[in-house]
């Protein structure tokens, strides 16, 4: 296998549904903009989101692949004897999931209340509305689940790109809906990405299949099987499961005050400033902390535990370099950046002002959210996942408290605070032990840096500040000006950042190639 030609596809794919993913979003905000409407699709999408995010995406993949992939690999297995073990999952999977998928239709009514508050003053026909839209969206859960085991058994398979494309077909399917099904009532407009979203899971199962049959995989349905393996698939779900549940929890306590305190529109400028906040941390968070982990590892398994302070001390260096104008940035251009992005149609002036305010306070939080990717791996390394596990609960519980505290007096700002304050506790928490027993110090030349990237940043953003005013009249109109008008300001931010760095001696040309290494 050609590793850096699966990671180059799979990145590619990616980056292509986060693409997607932004014109969905300008899609959305145009045809339905900020009000009751949007927030019910936001709350029906929810729980297939967060199912999505705690089993099917997460738990089930790490525990089922492995097994999948022993039993392929053992003496006089093969291809064969992975399958049945798969067909043994499915058999015990296709009945639960039909079960779930069934009681939650009937109790739609209770979870939309659970996942919402009730709505902030909505009428009874305007509840029964958010209700019937969870029941549109409720089959997504079953869909993504099988989707994820046909996806696992093609990831062991080495055929990476067909799983990574699938998500795309999510976006696609929804943006055609809006292109295609959308009206001036947005009610209706909701409605219909509702049902596109259960669409797409059909059309993603379908691709999946296709996919399988075209490698000589075809899963045979039989009565449920419950082997000493499915067991074992099971009990290593579970732990795996409940590891992304209370970061799952904590999103559905924040979408459920936001909507039962805040007025209508409220989980929309949450929604839509979370999704430019993690353009960030997706790019360069989870690249950082995809390589760290196998290097650190094997610098710390040869015994060579100075170069891996050197790795991780250069990666703090990196991440800081990246991230810190991406901060500024996203805090003092909110306004341009959510008007080109979302002010058409339905989506006023006043919600562009929201969402910017929402980005802000998510944007305090950016440094914390990507240095918890990079420290983390130090535990890791180290064969210590229930440090990292625990100071992630209590940061938990503090987001809990924050919300509780600052969602009243800052209204849709007080979410996105709440969460950036718990995230960075969580960082000082991460750092603070890292330090203590020994595994990481800060050498000469980061804490030389820092201060002065820090100092780069707020100049860069001094100088961007009064360009808002200039570029705020062309992020309204057609749209390549729209894009045209968010080039420039994304490389004057460049230019001014790179300028400002270089003046106060942040870093040089050199440096840039040896972080780049």
């Amino acid at each position: 296998m050609n590793l850096a030609r699966a990671l180059g596809s799979v990145g590619g794919l990616t980056l292509a549904s986060r693409v997607l993913g932004l014109v969905r979003d300008s899609l959305f905000a145009r045809f339905v903009g900020a009000g009751f409407a949007s927030d019910a699709f936001l709350i029906a999408f929810r729980l297939p989101n967060m199912f999505r995010a705690l089993f099917a995406e997460g738990a089930f993949s790490a525990a089922f692949i492995p097994m999948f992939n022993k039993r392929v690999a053992e003496e006089g297995g093969g291809l064969k004897a992975g399958l049945a073990f798969a067909e043994d999952a499915l058999s015990v999977l296709l009945p639960v999931l039909l079960a779930m998928l069934l009681l939650l239709e009937l109790l739609a009514w209770p979870v939309t209340w659970a996942l919402s508050g009730g709505f902030s003053g909505a009428s009874a026909a305007q509840f029964d509305f958010a209700v019937t839209l969870s029941r549109y969206t409720l089959p997504y859960l079953l869909l993504i689940s099988l989707v994820s085991l046909l996806g696992g058994i093609l990831n062991s398979l080495q055929k990476f790109w067909v799983n990574a494309a699938a998500p795309i077909l999510l976006n696609l399917t929804l943006i055609a809906a809006l292109l295609l099904f959308h009206d001036r009532d947005p009610l209706i407009t909701a409605r219909n990405q509702a049902i596109a979203v259960s669409v797409s899971g059909a059309l993603q199962l379908a691709w999946l299949g296709w996919a399988c049959w075209r490698s000589g995989v075809l899963l045979r349905l039989r009565w449920p099987r419950w082997t000493p393996e499915v067991k074992r698939l099971l009990a290593l779900i579970g732990p795996a499961a409940a590891g992304a549940g209370a970061v799952q929890i904590n999103l559905v306590i924040s979408t459920a005050l936001a909507a039962s305190l805040l007025a209508s529109g409220s989980v929309t400028y949450i929604y839509l400033a979370d999704r430019l906040n993690q353009l960030p941390l997706g790019l360069v968070g989870i690249g950082l902390g995809t390589v760290l982990l196998p290097t650190l590892s094997r610098q710390l398994g040869g015994g060579n535990a100075d170069a891996a302070m050197a790795t991780q001390n250069r990666a703090l260096e990196l991440a800081l370099l990246l991230t810190l104008p991406a901060t500024v940035a996203l805090i003092v251009c909110g306004v341009p950046i959510a008007a080109a992005l979302y002010q058409h149609g339905k989506f006023t002036p006043a919600d562009t002002v929201a969402t910017a305010q929402a980005l802000a306070a998510f944007s305090v939080g950016l440094p914390s959210y990507i240095l918890v990717k990079v420290l983390t791996p130090g535990y890791y390394a180290r064969h210590d996942t229930a440090t990292p596990v625990r100071f992630a609960t209590w940061s938990i519980g503090l987001n809990i408290a924050f919300n509780l505290a600052l969602i009243v007096p800052l209204r849709h700002m007080g979410p996105p605070l709440a969460t950036a304050l718990s995230s960075t506790a969580n960082v000082w928490l991460l750092y603070a032990t890292l330090r203590k027993r020994g595994h990481f110090v800060a050498d000469a030349q980061l804490k030389r840096r820092v201060w002065r990237l820090a100092l780069a940043a707020l100049a860069m953003g001094a100088v961007l500040w009064p360009l808002n005013a200039w570029l705020m009249p062309y992020t309204t109109g057609p749209a390549l000006i729209r894009w045209g008008a968010m080039g420039v300001l994304v490389a004057a931010g460049m230019v001014l950042y790179g300028a400002a760095a270089l003046a106060v001696r942040a870093f040089s040309l050199r440096d840039l190639k040896s972080l780049r290494r």
